[in-house]
């Protein structure tokens, strides 16, 4: 499995990165575009437990079009639409919900609804913050800063709980993940936060760059354990199998998707 993981990550890393790098804003958007449907396609597979049948059905692909709306939209940096498309999304839930809506069936037909609803603001919502912060004058280097103190403390946190891990941190969601990894992959966090400002970024405040690094290593580890509540509350172990070693999409992104909105946040509004 180890080394599935670093395999994957040789092979896509400096594909993924090249694009970032040398493309322009539209190969960036497609990029995440076509990572957001895989995410939205496991997604709907996680709520739906596993039934591919229902992935199709009117609701989720209301929600994926509004989806790509989203981040659409973020490409042409309208700020402004991405409320208005949120609400369009939800609309258009509460619409299907009332035409397929019956005393009997009423529970299961909200609940696709409050799904459809998270569902906006779970993964459009993150990948459209990436892309806008890409849209910034420093973005390109933003988007790696991300990148580099979130997977790097991911990775650190896998090991560290594995070689060093005893004291489980939240048993009922992820058995595996222990208090020990936490704090492993908060310190690598940091540690990745001033490597890359060193080289990179040496603009950047030391002080606020040592409040963003452990904030974002920690909104990633929110991430991952939200995914592992939703797959254990429908019996599904990966979210998909397109990533050798990490499962699916949804699996490797699910800790960036919680930070990208602090980073656009730090990028903008603090630094």
């Amino acid at each position: 499995m180890h080394l599935k993981r670093w395999l994957t990550s040789i092979v896509a890393a400096p594909v993924i990165s090249l694009l970032i790098l040398y493309g322009p804003m539209a190969s960036f958007v497609g990029l995440i575009a076509i990572v957001g449907a895989i995410a939205t396609y496991e997604y709907f597979f996680i709520l739906f437990s596993g039934e591919k049948n229902r992935i199709f059905s009117p609701g989720p692909v209301w929600c994926a079009f509004c989806g790509l709306l989203i981040l659409v939209a973020a490409g042409l940096l309208r700020l402004d639409l991405l409320f208005l498309l949120v609400w369009l999304g939800f609309a258009g839930m509460a619409v299907l919900s009332m035409h397929r809506f019956s005393a009997a069936s009423g529970r299961e037909i909200m609940k696709l609804v409050a799904g459809g609803t998270q569902f906006l603001v779970y993964i459009p919502i993150p990948l459209a913050a990436l892309i806008l912060l890409r849209g910034q004058p420093n973005g390109v280097a933003w988007i790696f800063f991300l990148v580099f103190i979130v997977f790097l403390g991911d990775a650190a946190a896998f090991y560290a709980g594995t070689y060093l891990g005893r004291h489980k941190l939240h048993p009922a969601i992820s058995p595996g993940k222990t208090i020990e990894g936490a704090i492993g992959g908060i310190a690598a966090n940091l540690v990745a936060a001033f490597v890359f400002k060193s080289i990179f970024l040496p603009e950047l405040p030391n002080m606020l760059v040592l409040i963003f690094a452990p904030l974002a290593g920690i909104a990633g580890q929110l991430g991952d354990l939200f995914e592992s509540e939703m797959k254990r509350t429908s019996n599904i172990k990966d979210s998909g199998n397109i990533l050798p070693g990490h499962g699916g999409i949804l699996d490797r992104i699910d800790a960036l998707i919680f930070a990208a909105p602090l980073a656009y946040f730090f990028n903008v509004y603090i630094f």
